[in-house]
This record gives C-alpha cells, sequence and structure tokens, in this order.
C-alpha cells in the first residue's frame, strides 16, 4: 500500500511527505512543479511530475502503487489572487479536485484526506471559530475549498471511503530539522515576507490595513506550525485505516497574534529591526481567524509540540538562511 501526496513538492506538501517517511509508510508524490520544487521531495518518495487534472495519469498511479490514501495538498492559495482570478482557482481548486476524486473512486482508493482552510468561515470574529460556524468565505479562494469539502461530502456517501478535511489557519515555521520549509519566491505568507526582510531579501515590509477592529488595528491570525500541521494528518491517515468515521477539524493553537505582534517576534529572534510600511487593506481579507481545535485534540489525539511563536519564527529565519546558501551554491 502506498499513499499519494498531491502537491508534495511544495511547502505543507513536503513537510507531509518527510513526516510519512518517518513513519514508514510508502510515498508516491504527484506535483506539476508549478510552485514546488523537486529537490524539496524526500528521495525515499517517487516523485511524479504532472497535473491532478489529468485522470489518466492518476488512475495509473493509483493501480501501479496500490494506493490507499490521498492526501490532497494541490491548489492555489493567494486570496487576493483568487479575488483578481476567480475562474482560475474554481478550475485549478474545484475542478480539479473533482477529477482526482473521480479517480479516486474508481481506483477504489479508501481514505481521502484534504488540505482546507479557515478561510470557508469567513470574518469569523476574535473568538475561537468551531467547525460548526457559519460557512461564509469572502474570497473565491475560501468558496473554491468549500466547494471541494461539499463534494468530498457527497461523493464520500455515495462511494466506499472515508474522508478528513482539515482546515488549516495560518501555516509557517519549517522542519526543525533543516530538511525543508517554505521556498516559493514571491511568497505571501507573513512571516515567510517578514524574515526574508530581515535577512535583507526584500527592501520593506507592507502591513496591509491597521485600522481593523482588533486591539492594535491589525489583522489577527492563529499561526500554526507546519510540522505540527503535517502530524495533524499523519494521525488522521492513522484514524482512517482504524475504521474511523469522516471528520472535518480546524488545525490551529486556540489563540491568535496580530501582524505587529509576529513583526515585533521576528524582530526578537532576528535580533535586528527591518523595514515596515504601511498599506491599505488587502481585498478578502478579514480582521481575525482563530482555531477552536478541540476536535482535532480530542478526534485525533493530536499534541501539538511547537505552539510557541518566537519558534515558530525561529524555524522560519533558519530554513531562510539555508535557503539563502542554497541559492548561493546555484
Amino acid at each position: 500500500m502506498a499513499v499519494l501526496v498531491t502537491g508534495g513538492a511544495g511547502y505543507i506538501g513536503s513537510h507531509m511527505v518527510w513526516a510519512l517517511l518517518d513513519a514508514g509508510e510508502d510515498v508516491v508524490v504527484l506535483d506539476r512543479l508549478s510552485t514546488g520544487f523537486e529537490w524539496a521531495v524526500a528521495p525515499e518518495a517517487r516523485l511524479v511530475v504532472g497535473d491532478i487534472g489529468d485522470a489518466e495519469l492518476v488512475g495509473s498511479l493509483i493501480e501501479k502503487h496500490s494506493v490507499d490514501a490521498i492526501i490532497h495538498f494541490a491548489g492555489s492559495i493567494v486570496v487576493p489572487e483568487s479575488v483578481a482570478d476567480p475562474l482560475g482557482y474554481y478550475s485549478n481548486n474545484t475542478c480539479k479536485t473533482r477529477t482526482l476524486l473521480e479517480a479516486a473512486v474508481k481506483g477504489s482508493v479508501r481514505h481521502f484526506i484534504f488540505s482546507s482552510t479557515a478561510a470557508v468561515y469567513g470574518a469569523a470574529g476574535i473568538d475561537p471559530v468551531q467547525e460548526t460556524a457559519p460557512l461564509l468565505p469572502e474570497s473565491p479562494y475560501g468558496t473554491s475549498k468549500l466547494m471541494s469539502e461539499l463534494m468530498l461530502r457527497d461523493a464520500a456517501a455515495a462511494h466506499d471511503f472515508t474522508y478528513t478535511a482539515l482546515r488549516y489557519f495560518n501555516v509557517a515555521g519549517a522542519d526543525p530539522r533543516g530538511r525543508t520549509g517554505q521556498s516559493t519566491p514571491g511568497a505571501t505568507h507573513l512571516i515567510k515576507v517578514a524574515s526574508e526582510t530581515a535577512l535583507g531579501k526584500r527592501a520593506s515590509l507592507t502591513v496591509f490595513g491597521d485600522d481593523y477592529p482588533t486591539p492594535d488595528g491589525t489583522c489577527v491570525r492563529d499561526y500554526i506550525h507546519v510540522s505540527d500541521l503535517a502530524n495533524v494528518h499523519l494521525l488522521a491517515l492513522q484514524r482512517l485505516r482504524a475504521g474511523g468515521g469522516n471528520l472535518v477539524a480546524n488545525c490551529g493553537y486556540n489563540h491568535g497574534y496580530s501582524v505587529l505582534e509576529v513583526l515585533d517576534s521576528v524582530r526578537r529572534v532576528f535580533g535586528s529591526d527591518f523595514n515596515v510600511a504601511m498599506g491599505p487593506r488587502r481585498p478578502g481579507d478579514a480582521a481575525a481567524v482563530v482555531a477552536d481545535s478541540t476536535l482535532a485534540r480530542s478526534e485525533l489525539g493530536w499534541k501539538p509540540a511547537h505552539d510557541n511563536l518566537d519558534g515558530i519564527v525561529g524555524d522560519a529565519l533558519a530554513w531562510e538562511k539555508a535557503l539563502s546558501h542554497r541559492n548561493s551554491r546555484g
């Protein structure tokens, strides 16, 4: 049996591949390398360069490698970009997920884990949001993920497989062992951008809006370490294989930090200041999004190991320095 990881050459996917291999799993990666990197895939995994929208290719991989589970990360993730290109997001995130699901059903794949997002909730407010909260996405990105969740729910009801949809909050940090991290040029993740700015890779960082209804006026987010997130997926896979039913669960730490608090952490860990500019709000950004992750903890037995902002920032900075060394060697 093998686990098929879509988007396994990307940021979160590459961490997942390492976590699976560390757990003794047989791993196949399908990635078109639009934002991921071949070198980010652990050498013990088998990388196939291709698109999840290629039903014939997906079907052949399922059959060839006896795939019993799919962990689906492939997709587009930038909120403002989705506002500018909604049809592109519905194509890449929703339509191709449908194709992947159809191939999974035809190939008798028993378990499916889906990379969803807190963006399905929209402007949830300052209090931690539960899975039962209204689903009111405010961007095509959030809507594209919600549509995929609904397809997954309906397909599982009609066919013989179980699934887990994990709604991520803000993913940050890097593998503490330095094996992989966020490497995409032009990334928009705050801690990634702040790390690049601190190291001089960017001239300055822009804070998008300081007039939100939050304690310091900047957006509040729940930042989860990418290694903790990979562990949630591993636990979800174990639960499904043990006969667990369908589950939708939040992935976060139950508390948030404002943009300015994150920047203070980067200054503190880095040991120096860097240029920060104030700008207008971005389309689609909610004031505050914080997880209530009680369900993930109770159903999966998840115990976060990296719930510390300075630690998350430290891992991100360490990876950014390592990435600079890699790039300088060509």
